[in-house]
């Protein structure tokens, strides 16, 4: 295997903890193909105690997700002598060591191992080809310390013919020996690197016209990083169309960077300057993947705006030790879902009618979340914490991160009332380019609460909005909200017509999703992975974890299920599933008789054509 050779060492001059300290940090890259870091800091002390802290609330991750289970080999010692160190009784990302008289200065080694990264994503960091470094892997700081007060100068040492991208700024041009200019800890942790033996480097935005763009692509092989023209063209779309709504930017440069690999986990996760992306290695050119993810880097890039310069209060955090609190997910995640698949179609990612497919598949979806009786959506974004890694068992009964898809159809609610009340005049673009553009510039915070959100919408067009968005967010109900679908001329309809998404998502190896007739959704394998509490399945006696092995005694197969779902609708005879749990074997008797059924969307006759409205592209 190739190896990945490099080395990173950082300066961090920290303010406002005692006296002005420097920290020097090198990260020894070499043996990443095993995904493993090696670091070494050196950190000017005083004699006293001293307590160091490994980031634990990562921003985009809205959660504790700092892998410290994966921070091994600690050691301290003083011109080369051992000092004893002892982690915090009660927070698991402290650690104290006494730093005796007369040393001036501490080594800290470690090693980090990243077969779980740290972006939000299940799955390695690196394979032998390429590697995602996330900042806040390596990193230990002082206690305290506000991460906007520690100054980071880093630079890098790659082997010869590997190539790295980032959106940290250079000091010097490039080399095997690449420096930045010093940055906040904010700022590093913030801007994740990407490297690999397969790079190559794509420029979007022209110079003059605006903060230049980049497509920064590393992948397993020469064929995974090449993105053909059609896609290169709608990613210029991208940018053209999200600096039309938002009117401003809050970034010096942008950096997409796409990683493009079966072998390291797969992820999308925000930051100022840059979004961090892994997909599958076959993304360009498998069609089923192109459109699983096309909504990924419009989602991604909208969180400069959305997320990144404005964020809701409970989620700006002056550190990686504080609490976030993450009741505004449905505004941070849910808007900008919406508006990561209508950047989608205007830009051309994907087209009008593949919109309205997966808008469907979204609505029916969620209809069929049966925890919404008892658990209403803003508990879902409260939940985060424990609702993140939960998988797919119970998941229509527990509910998962549905302040994404939910708050899509909140959002687009929203907006199809403002065309509405304004006869179109004005949109939710409106509301983007007043909340989320303001004046252009390097990156910079402002955060907001509910009643900011509600203001602002005000000045666009007087409704009692609060009203609606505690409605839609606070209480449970039996339905999802569909009333952007309708106002926006459509309604949610089932047949036995495929819907694109789930074809799409079956194709590419992601199992049988029967939700919508039987109340079923199997693995590749035929497992069991959800049941919709009250469909037929359910009633059948039928679980998450149970493995479905023969239908009406033939082997199971997807085709072969689908035909049972006809056959059953033709004869009205129950469907005869046997299936293992655990290590009994029993035959269960499904009473379903309507035939397979997907969701898409119609047109209702009478109303205007609204959604067409909302994806049509934007002219400045």
């Amino acid at each position: 295997m190739r190896l990945f050779a490099s080395v990173v060492v950082l300066s961090l001059i920290i303010s406002g903890v005692g006296q002005a300290q420097s920290l020097q940090l090198f990260v020894d890259l070499t043996e990443a193909p095993r995904n493993i870091f090696h670091s070494k800091m050196t950190i000017p002390v005083s004699a006293g105690p001293l307590t160091l802290v490994y980031p634990k609330w990562i921003p985009g991750n809205h959660r504790p997700s700092g892998p410290i289970s994966n921070f091994t080999g600690l050691r301290f010692e003083a011109a080369g002598k051992p000092i004893p160190w002892q982690r915090d009784d009660v927070d698991m990302y402290a650690f104290h060591v006494e730093v005796p008289t007369g040393v001036s200065e501490l080594t800290v080694f470690a090693d980090t191992i990243t077969i779980d990264g740290s972006a939000g994503a299940t799955g390695a960091s690196a394979s032998s080809t390429l590697l995602d470094l996330n900042w806040n892997q390596v990193v230990l700081y002082p206690a305290g310390a506000a991460s906007d007060d520690v100054q980071v100068t880093a630079s890098i040492r790659l082997p010869s013919g590997w190539k790295f991208a980032t959106a940290l700024p250079p000091a010097r041009p490039g080399g095997q020996d690449i420096a930045f200019q010093p940055v906040s800890l904010t700022t590093l942790v913030d801007s994740p690197l990407i490297a690999g033996q397969h790079f190559r480097e794509i420029l979007l935005q022209e110079p003059g016209k605006g903060p230049l763009h980049f497509l920064d692509l590393v992948g397993e092989s020469e064929a995974a990083i090449s993105a053909p023209d059609s896609d290169l063209t709608a990613y210029r779309n991208l940018v053209n169309q999200a600096g039309a709504l938002f009117g401003a930017h809050h970034f010096r440069q942008y950096h997409f960077l796409l990683t493009l690999t079966d072998e390291a986990g797969h992820h999308g996760v925000e930051h100022h300057e840059s979004s961090d992306n892994s997909v599958a290695e076959r993304m360009f050119s498998d069609p089923d993947l192109h459109l699983l993810e096309a909504g990924l880097l419009p989602h991604e890039y909208v969180h400069s705006w959305n997320g990144k310069y404005r964020r809701p209060a409970g989620l700006a955090t002056r550190n990686y030790q504080d609490p976030m609190r993450a009741d505004l997910l449905w505004v941070y995640e849910g808007l900008t879902e919406y508006l990561g698949d209508v950047l989608a179609a205007r830009s051309g990612l994907i087209s009008d009618e593949q919109y309205r497919e997966g808008l469907a598949q979204t609505a029916a979806m969620l209809d069929h979340r049966r925890g919404r009786t008892w658990r209403p959506l803003a508990d879902t974004a409260r939940s985060v914490q424990i609702l993140r890694l939960q998988g797919t068992n119970w998941e229509s009964w527990r509910r998962t991160l549905d302040y994404y898809p939910e708050g899509e159809l909140i959002w687009l609610e929203v907006d199809t009332l403002i065309r509405q009340q304004t006869k179109g005049a004005k949109s939710l673009d409106d509301f983007c380019r007043t909340f989320h553009g303001g004046e252009s510039g390097p990156p910079r915070l402002l955060p907001y609460t509910f009643q900011d959100v509600v203001t602002a919408l005000n000045a666009v067009t007087p409704l009692d909005w609060e009203k609606l968005l505690r409605e839609r967010t606070q209480n449970t109900s039996t339905h999802a909200p569909f009333g952007g679908i309708e106002q926006g001329g459509w309604k949610l309809v089932y047949n036995d017509k495929p819907n694109a998404f789930m074809v799409a998502a079956e194709t590419a190896g992601r199992g049988s999703d029967l939700s919508y007739s039987v109340g079923i959704e199997l693995d590749k394998n035929g497992e069991v992975e959800d049941v919709i509490p009250d469909s037929s399945a359910a009633q059948a006696g039928i679980a998450p974890r149970m493995k479905v092995l023969a239908v009406n005694e033939r082997r199971w197969s997807k085709k072969v299920m689908l035909d049972a779902l006809r056959t059953a609708a033709r004869t009205h005879q129950p469907i005869q599933l046997l299936i293992e749990n655990a290590q009994s074997v029993k035959t269960y008797s499904v009473a379903y008789y309507d035939g397979p059924r997907y969701p898409h969307l119609e047109r209702t006759a009478d109303q205007p054509d609204l959604l067409a409205n909302i994806i049509r592209p934007k002219t400045k």
